[in-house]
């Protein structure tokens, strides 16, 4: 680590300063709220930098252009477009994103347009361009550079109806330093903006952005012309209306200096498609800089060889030197770092354009290179390679991870060899640690998988539901092997796929590679549980035996619930029948995959059987004829344990490591989960919270207090409350949960029962007898509360009433609570505890005595069942993910606009392009009413691929508006969970087995950012 307590940089450090890298120009996604209430932007090369701008130029005052180029402009303008675009999943270095950026005609009969690379992308591509006078057509990718940022996008010219197509004229040979220049295109995110300048520099080095994509062995063009986001692919034009380069960088600190690419190799490549000849790209895998004479002859360039490089090129004022030489590639040991290129099969040669073009026209030749290695002579004569080799143009899905071989990009970025599996997509049963990215898979199931036809032959053998043992590494630290078992979903990611490039259609074409094997039927095992010899308490030395750890997995994000993946343990209260008590900031719904493990040794699947709709537990059921263990039953108290009690603190550590220590319980008061603001998710209400006193119980998040004699009297839970605005972190409140308000429900459950609950649909909390007085309580029923509750004087005033599901009837409307309530009696039972409204359980109807602005009033209040509460249903359309309001949402609001609600969505979807966000409610599409997922998915089935429609959406703050969108069938399927039969959930992808082409799986659903990613690790 450095002195400033950074992390010591894994890479190579980049021989551009850091002040020379500057923002490549991307319009950003605008920040937005997530599922979970994450704000995200695209920062993908975003790199701020400071100090001064080397040859820095100002800005040209704005002044009125000339009638001569306002005659130019007016031709230009007709052929640039706004690319609006979806790179649809994460591939190589390039993430999943939504954005804007600028392309312009190059030839019209064709139908291509020429923009950057870091706009077309690596991988899948989605999108369409918009003519200067608002015609609209779609646009496909036909080639994109390995290496330098440029790419091409075809459409089709027939669409454009009202504007006559022209095409702009390609000619690098005119950028000179000193020309003045115009910059067209869509900057900042506006449809047209014009931005003068002047060229400075012909040889700057192309900058860095970081570990995502960048490009290299190129002279960059630096001007003064200060664009910004939403510019990349503009036309950098000349007076006389040709392109003479290709807006592709700035800085991000505000300096007025702008990058462009040299047309030579697009130029190139433009014209191979118009001949219908396939676009060659040579390579040695190695980098070169462009560095000047003075530090070339401190490398060791002699007096001779510069005496002839500046008598032959007497313009030049330095030369390639070899920064970067890839292990293994065709110049490993024959070239070295620093060495100084003076001949390519004997010619002079100081520029990339003229490599380029070597190595291009030599693919599967010999090229002979002379450089000077500290001033001696070193001839070489090097095989080249193909660059698209080694690029990848496919990848395959299975078990919701994404993988293809390791680019040449990225193996440059770490100066590694260009081979290995990457994980572009870390997702599913493959979500590593804390990174989405950047992972290299060494071996699976104890088998190596140098490539990806390996890794698929290892994949395919798997079965269902296996637990088995991968080694990785990551690229910025591959001194670790990293070790890990993994669960395999085959159920929920069933198919395993490869998506592979079809630079004819401009779309990915998607085929099955092997069906799911089944899961293997379990088997009992055996096990014994550790012995805490050096805890003084034995009776909470022997609570181990009644603790099981629960992984929940879940593969689809729900209910707003911001996790993939959560690790807790549970409580034994039924060992003969395997039933687990734990808390819902483990599991928070049924549509997951639940695994026990006991005594640390045997690992068996579970299933929720009741999830409590207010208290923050639930309950699973394990097999226990599966394990061999001394598992006990807990003994749970009957008697709630009061303030200032002696007890036992026995929890979990974040090391999942059990601790034990005495303690006294300071404090149990009624208590409210606040809520998540940005995005609803389940929490808790309306309870009595314990606290003790002992730092270790901040730091467990799953536990008991126990007595003396091995009674437990309460659950230590962890609770799920809001994400804060300063770091955007969830905030985990670790509380206990006295164990006899348990009891009843969980007395019906280990009978067989799944109860029934209905509850009042609010919230409340408490007001002392102070305010009571001052809203109308009478002094009799004060003395009754201190009679009947002499540590607690208090009563309970109805904070927020959750939205009815449907609207009341005006007599229905009457007899239902209201905020501000003060509830003194149920079914005369006088409530002064949160145990005594578990009345409300078995009840339709409760008799209320509540005083009501002053009043005293009689009602006989509704109570709402609770099975209407959780989600049974849900619908992946467009890469949003749509289900009934949850319960959290009914809290949180005072209407529900419909039962479609947006949930979560997916980066680079349509849903994230046209602003279809979390939070949201789709009430009609098409102008088609769609109360109901049942009336939307009727509807969306109308909807042909790749057709616009109109969405009705009301936000949560009750905003009406229309979003536009276009369907994606292809990429983004149209999928349906729902529990069968109340039971067990099953998915269906709508279209399949008719020709369907799409992904098919979950994977990337959710939005990333925070997750807490937890493996079952062994350390490498």
């Amino acid at each position: 680590m450095t002195s400033n307590g950074d992390l010591r940089v894994k890479r190579k450090t980049s021989p551009i300063k850091v002040l020379d890298r500057p923002t490549k120009i991307f319009k950003p996604d605008n920040f937005d709220s997530t599922e979970n209430g994450q704000l995200h932007s695209n920062n993908m090369y975003n790199e701020d930098s400071s100090g001064e701008e080397d040859s820095a130029i100002l800005p040209m005052a704005a002044t009125a252009d000339t009638a001569e180029w306002q005659a130019t402009i007016e031709k230009v303008v007709r052929n640039v477009v706004s690319i609006h675009f979806c790179q649809t999943c994460s591939f190589d270095t390039d993430a999943a994103v939504s954005s804007e950026a600028t392309g312009f005609v190059v030839d019209a009969k064709k139908g291509y347009i020429l923009t950057n690379r870091h706009v077309v992308g690596a991988g899948p591509f989605w999108g369409y361009c918009i003519f200067d006078n608002h015609e609209e057509c779609d646009v496909y990718p036909v080639y994109r550079d390995p290496v330098h940022d440029f790419g091409i996008l075809r459409f089709d010219p027939k669409a454009i109806k009202y504007l006559p197509l022209a095409e702009l004229k390609l000619r690098p040979d005119l950028a000179k330093v000193g020309a003045e220049i115009r910059v067209v295109g869509n900057d900042a995110g506006e449809k047209l903006s014009i931005l003068s300048g002047v060229i400075s520099r012909l040889d700057r080095n192309a900058p860095e952005y970081g570990e995502g994509y960048s490009d290299f062995n190129t002279n960059y063009i630096q001007a003064a012309a200060a664009a910004s986001g939403g510019s990349s692919g503009s036309p950098v034009v000349n007076i006389d209306g040709h392109a003479v380069a290709l807006q592709a960088g700035g800085r991000a600190d505000g300096a007025a200096t702008d990058y462009f690419l040299p047309l030579d190799r697009p130029l190139r490549a433009l014209e191979c498609i118009q001949k219908g000849i396939p676009v060659t790209r040579g390579t040695i895998q190695t980098q070169w800089l462009m560095k000047p004479f003075d530090e070339c002859r401190r490398l060791g360039l002699s007096a001779n060889r510069e005496a002839a490089i500046r008598k032959n090129l007497p313009k030049e004022t330095g030369m390639l030197v070899a920064e970067t030489v890839l292990p293994e590639g065709p110049a490993d040991k024959q070239l070295q770092e620093g060495d100084v290129l003076v001949k390519v099969n004997g010619e002079l040669l100081t520029n990339f354009v003229r490599i380029d073009s070597i190595l291009d026209s030599s693919v599967h030749r010999k090229v002979s290179l002379l450089v000077q290695r500290g001033g001696r002579d070193i001839q070489v004569e090097l095989t080249v390679g193909d660059l698209h080799a080694i690029t990848p143009d496919r990848f395959v899905t299975v078990a919701g991870g994404s993988f293809h071989d390791l680019s040449y990009q990225q193996a440059r970025l770490y100066a590694i060899p260009v081979r290995g599996v990457y994980v572009c997509e870390a997702a599913g049963s493959f979500r590593f640690e804390n990174s989405e990215s950047g992972w290299l898979i060494e071996s699976v199931d104890q088998k190596k998988t140098p490539d990806l036809k390996a890794f698929i032959d290892v994949m395919s053998k798997v079965p269902d539901r296996a637990r088995i043992v991968v080694k990785y590494k990551h690229l910025r630290d591959l001194h670790t092997l990293n070790t890990s078992i993994i669960y395999v979903d085959r159920h929920w990611s069933s198919k395993m796929r490869m998506a592979i490039r079809n630079d004819t259609t401009g779309i990915w074409d998607f085929k099955d590679l092997a069906d799911p094997l089944p899961a293997i039927s379990p088997t009992r095992s055996k096990a014994d549980f550790v012995k805490l010899d050096t805890v003084a308490h034995p009776a909470a030395a022997d609570a181990v035996r009644s603790f099981v750890r629960v992984n929940c997995t879940m593969p689809l994000k729900l209910d707003g619930f911001p996790r993939a993946r959560k690790i807790g343990f549970g409580l034994v209260i039924n060992a003969e029948t395997g039933l687990v008590v734990i808390s819902r900031g483990i599991v928070p719904f049924d549509l997951c995959d639940l695994s026990v493990t006991i005594a640390d040794s045997v690992i068996v699947d579970a299933k929720v059987r009741f999830l409590h709709p207010l208290a923050n537990y639930a309950v699973i059921q394990y097999d226990p004829s599966l394990v061999d263990a001394p598992v006990r039953s807990a003994k749970l108290a009957t008697e709630p344990i009061k303030q200032g009690a002696s007890t036992i603190f026995f929890g979990f550590n974040q090391n999942l490591r059990a601790v034990v220590t005495p303690t006294t319980v300071t404090d149990i008061t009624t208590v409210a989960i606040p809520s998540n603001a940005a995005a609803p998710r389940y929490r808790a209400i309306n309870l009595d919270a314990i606290t003790v006193d002992t730092g270790l119980s901040g730091q467990c998040g799953s536990g008991v207090l126990i007595s003396e004699d091995g009674t437990v009297e309460a659950l230590w839970l962890s609770y799920l409350g809001e994400r804060t605005s300063h770091n955007q972190k969830d905030v985990e409140y670790h509380l206990g949960l006295a164990t006899p308000t348990l009891l009843p429900v969980l007395n019906q459950i280990q009978t067989g029962i799944v109860p029934n609950l209905r509850i009042l649909n609010m919230e409340t909390n408490t007001i002392q007898m102070s305010q009571s007085r001052i809203m109308g309580v009478s002094d009799e029923w004060i003395a009754k509360v201190a009679q009947a509750n002499s540590s607690r004087h208090q009563l309970f005033m109805v904070r927020k009433v959750d939205c009815a599901p449907s609207p009341l009837d005006h007599e229905e409307r009457e007899q239902s609570l209201q905020e501000g309530d003060i509830i003194l009696t149920l079914n005369d039972q006088l409530i002064t505890r949160v145990s005594e409204l578990d009345i409300m359980y078995d009840s339709d109807y409760l008799g209320a005595l509540i005083v009501r602005n002053g009043e005293e009033l009689r009602l006989r209040v509704p109570t709402i069942p609770t099975t209407d509460l959780e989600t049974t249903r849900a619908v992946i359309f467009c890469g949003a993910v749509l289900h009934a309001p949850h319960h959290a949402v009914r809290q949180q609001i005072s209407k529900l606009h419909s039962e479609v609600y947006v949930s979560a969505r997916t980066r680079g979807s349509p849903a994230y392009q046209y602003g279809l966000g979390p939070t949201n409610f789709i009430t009609a599409l098409n102008d088609v009413p769609t109360p109901t997922l049942t009336e939307f998915l009727r509807e969306a089935e109308k909807v042909a691929d790749n057709a616009y429609f109109r969405l009705r959406v009301t936000t949560f703050d009750n905003v009406p508006w229309v979003a536009t969108m276009k369907k994606c069938e292809h990429y983004f399927p149209t999928m349906e969970f729902v529990k069968e039969g109340g039971k067990e959930w099953k998915k269906r992808v709508f279209g399949e087995g008719e020709g369907f082409g799409g992904m098919g799986g979950v994977a990337g659903i959710d939005e990333g950012g925070g997750e807490e990613q937890m493996v079952e690790g062994v350390d490498g």
